[in-house]
């Protein structure tokens, strides 16, 4: 005669979760139905149709019961022609740039008795992108938090001093930077990488927002390739407008890349993604276009905000959001939810960002959309 075994509890089971992952909160994206999503720096153009018709018979001949190949190898080339890889450098893919954050996060968590008894650090400015932080902590590692100056720009003494005192094993230095759009002095810049390699440490320059900026860290490492042998350049195609496909890429060193690429699951970036992204590229012209036309977009909507009552201040942007300040965020970012538009209230983010929303750079109509209930809801 055989027994049951006791029913299983959910609860007791629960006790097996990492305490501090279960005092997190898990990532929410704001339902959209019906809403003008401005929320989350998405390029608002669609396909044109014929390629929307092209890119579906590629996709559609796809071998999809077969693992990924040697094509991710032609998207590994394609990009690294797009974005102008250095000599020596090499490129590895992910899932977006999350994963490879993660990744970079994972590949430097030494263990604390290999560490001189202390766990690693990643090292970023703030207020700055979330998944820096987050990434350190699960896999980890410490993070620490250097704040920008009250209007955004790097307090660079304080990076210096916060280097030398931490000896982070990860810098992180978004450029653009994401919620503020702010796009730091080069020089700055480079005495902050240079600070981080003295001590031997990598550093992620993040440009995710690249095609909306000015200037690219990869000229600098093609005219300095020396002072940039620890920089791993990340970008993603999220916002060259494939949100949608989830395609990051990570440029540097071949010898640090290959590292990186020792911990990224096999067969990350799916055959179809990986297509999407190869039909992309031989269409770049057109995201370029788009692009540009965001770009102009940009300069009608921060000149429209700073004549606008009521905002307090309007930062400069050098990607494809605005950051603002109102009297009242919460009350504004409701009154707009109310009108069917969506922003993100960064309020609580950190307390540089008081009483700021960040605003999406959509077209022309989406804009002015947004301004209309921006303007009721303040």
């Amino acid at each position: 005669m055989t027994t049951s075994a006791a029913p299983s509890t959910p609860l007791k089971a629960l006790a097996r979760i990492r305490p501090d992952v279960r005092a997190m909160h898990s990532y929410v994206v704001q339902p959209s139905t019906g809403m003008l999503k401005m929320d989350a720096m998405e390029n608002p153009f669609r396909m044109p149709a014929h390629l929307q018709a092209a890119l579906g018979q590629r996709l559609g001949a796809l071998a999809l019961n077969r693992y990924p190949g040697e094509r991710m190898l032609d998207l590994q080339a394609a990009l690294a022609q797009y974005a102008g890889m250095p000599e020596g450098c090499a490129i590895v893919l992910g899932n977006g740039s999350d994963e490879l954050i993660s990744l970079v996060s994972l590949a430097c968590a030494l263990p604390p008795e290999a560490n001189g008894g202390k766990r690693p650090v990643a090292l970023a400015p703030v207020p700055g992108f979330v998944m820096y932080a987050m990434s350190a902590h699960l896999q980890g590692l410490d993070f620490v938090g250097v704040p920008l100056t009250a209007d955004f720009e790097l307090d660079e003494p304080a990076m210096l001093a916060a280097i030398a005192q931490h000896q982070p094993a990860i810098t992180y230095i978004a450029y653009p930077n994401n919620p503020t759009a702010t796009l730091w002095d080069e020089g700055a810049v480079q005495r902050i990488i240079d600070a981080a390699g003295a001590q031997g440490g990598i550093v992620v320059v993040d440009e995710a927002y690249q095609p909306f900026a000015s200037r690219t860290w990869m000229d600098c490492m093609r005219a300095e390739p020396a002072r940039n042998q620890h920089v791993l350049l990340m970008r993603t195609l999220s916002k060259f407008g494939l949100a949608g496909v989830r395609l990051g890429y990570m440029i540097g060193a071949a010898a640090l890349v290959a590292e990186i690429d020792k911990v990224r699951p096999p067969y990350n970036v799916s055959v179809l993604n990986g297509e999407a992204a190869l039909f992309a590229l031989e269409h770049a012209d057109v995201f370029a276009a788009q692009a540009a036309e965001l770009r102009a977009q940009r300069t009608v909507l921060v000149n429209e905000l700073r004549q606008m009552p009521g905002i307090q201040k309007c930062w400069d942007s050098e990607a494809n959001m605005v950051l603002v300040r109102v009297a009242d965020s919460a009350r504004a970012y409701e009154g707009m939810k109310t009108r069917k538009v969506l922003v993100k209230n960064v309020s609580t983010m950190h307390p540089l960002l008081a009483n700021c929303l960040r605003l999406t750079v959509g077209n022309a109509e989406d804009n002015a959309q947004m301004l209309a209930a921006l303007q009721v809801s303040l």
